[in-house]
């Protein structure tokens, strides 16, 4: 493999082969409705227990390494795992998808792009699922980029494309709507 971006798609078109359910969240997904930045790693939902996590991580053995610890996230209550790619300064982040109400919705939501990034179709949240995420994150992590995510989704799709009755439902739900707003009112009008 020659960078994170065809390990990417390398374990993208095994899970999809093992028919493992999963949306590419993270800096991946707000490319895929953004602005396009890189990223160290690459961050993956996917809908199976610790079980068949463990099951897919032997069949992509020996190019993917599967921490045995996975962690706690914070922000949804999910538990994380490091798929590490042995020869490469990159991982893989997996998430169990959790029963938070948000990540529910957006498993459900989610659609297939194409991203010139990984070079092959993948599938994420939509772009208001990918705005009420980075906003979680911003809130809680106070990462600066994820609040450059969520102007560069707004700036790029435009306000008549999203679904603001959505976003403000869920940014209400996390108290995130203050932010929501600053960031929009930080926006210039393009004409």
């Amino acid at each position: 493999m020659k960078d994170g971006y065809e390990a990417t798609r390398i374990a993208i078109e095994k899970l999809r082969e093992l028919q493992v359910p999963h949306m590419v969240v993270g800096g991946l997904s707000s490319n895929a409705y953004g602005i396009p930045r890189s990223t160290k790693d690459a961050d993956i939902v996917l809908a199976i227990d610790a079980k068949g996590l463990f099951a897919a991580a032997r069949e992509l053995a020996p190019d993917f390494v599967l921490d045995d610890q996975g962690t706690f996230e914070m922000v949804t209550g999910t538990m994380r795992f490091h798929l590490r790619v042995p020869q490469l300064p990159f991982e893989i982040e997996l998430f169990l998808l959790s029963s938070d109400p948000h990540d529910q919705a957006r498993f459900e939501r989610r659609r297939p792009v194409i991203s010139r990034q990984i070079g092959t179709e993948i599938v994420v949240p939509s772009a208001e699922d990918v705005i009420i995420m980075k906003l979680r994150w911003a809130k809680i992590a106070k990462r600066t980029k994820d609040i450059d995510d969520v102007r560069d989704v707004i700036a790029v799709q435009g306000d008549d494309v999203l679904d603001w009755d959505y976003i403000h439902l869920w940014t209400a739900e996390h108290g995130t709507r203050k932010l929501l707003d600053e960031i929009r009112a930080s926006i210039p009008p393009i004409d």
